[in-house]
């Protein structure tokens, strides 16, 4: 577009960069062809469907630049954010309350934090309490909804006892969050599929803890890498996923890998309350990507 004044003389060229059909980049030059300022356009999406996002998806914006971020996060139409950056307290350096006040002003929620501890002994009740009750508080104060954890030493589970040690530490911390008023929510990769001597380390979680204290994030993704159909997951153990995390080999939708929509007929049975996009694998700029992400989950998988 050529801007010109009431003499018809050119002051100025302003270029639109179409994203995508609700996001486009103008930027204004001159008339020696220098840039004079630059902004961004995002329209503000509807939040109707409360889709959530995975913040790894966008760590790198959010190393850079975490408030306009989340801004940008928010218009696209996300209406509430998981994070994984918990360390001494903070949440990408910023306090609680700080972090809290952010993702408000940015229109969404502060839902919930992926946090990673793991003592040399499950059963040191001091330990665990210690680390447990001092992270509890500091998420108190920032106002999510759960905790959720994972487990990368799997592969090192030799026996039933281990299995079961594994289930007394989570259904301990359930209780934990569960008296101050959190849920603990446990997260899938692959190796919680494995067998040992005979038993599927992730059925044997799902039996052996409390449904009261500890809740499943089922991630569609890991479970077709590792083999398995949620789907048949939902049917035996109903109610018991709180939230799923919606990931692909590249952009939401476009490997033809995973049959989304037909998992998501299975909502209700699964008892998942918050879908929660991620991507990891990019074709475009991550806030491209995660738009995208969006846009399948808001008009493909919800209706």
């Amino acid at each position: 577009m050529l801007d010109r004044d009431l003499d018809d003389n050119l002051t100025m060229k302003v270029d639109f960069n179409f994203q995508n059909y609700k996001d486009v980049v103008l930027e204004g030059f001159d008339n020696e062809n220098h840039s004079l300022w630059k902004t961004r356009y995002i329209k503000d999406n509807p939040k109707s469907k409360n889709i959530g996002i995975q913040l790894v998806s966008v760590h790198d914006d959010m190393l850079k630049n975490p408030e306009e971020t989340l801004t940008q996060l928010g218009r696209m139409g996300d209406s509430y954010i998981e994070i994984f950056v918990y360390e001494k307290g903070r949440f990408y350096g910023q306090s609680p309350e700080q972090f809290r006040a952010m993702v408000e002003k940015s229109g969404m929620k502060f839902l919930a934090s992926m946090t990673f501890f793991g003592p040399e002994d499950k059963n040191d009740d001091t330990v665990i309490n210690t680390w447990w009750t001092k992270t509890i508080q500091d998420h108190k104060k920032a106002g999510v909804e759960y905790l959720s954890t994972s487990n990368s030493k799997i592969k090192n589970i030799k026996t039933i006892k281990d299995l079961q040690d594994y289930c007394n530490s989570y259904n301990k911390v359930g209780k934990l969050c569960k008296d101050n008023g959190l849920k603990f929510v446990f997260h899938n990769h692959t190796d919680e599929f494995l067998m040992v001597v005979g038993v599927r380390v992730y059925d044997y979680f799902l039996q052996n803890t409390n449904p009261e204290y500890v809740y499943f994030q089922a991630d569609i993704y890991w479970m077709h890498v590792a083999g398995v159909n949620p789907v048949d997951y939902f049917k035996a153990y109903p109610n018991r996923f709180i939230s799923w995390h919606v990931k692909d080999f590249k952009e939401l939708g476009e490997s033809g890998k995973i049959d989304f929509k037909h998992i998501f007929k299975y909502q209700e049975l699964s008892g998942v309350q918050y879908i929660i996009s991620e991507v990891e694998d990019y074709s475009f700029p991550p806030l491209f990507s995660v738009g995208l992400a969006w846009e399948y989950i808001y008009y493909e998988l919800l209706k």
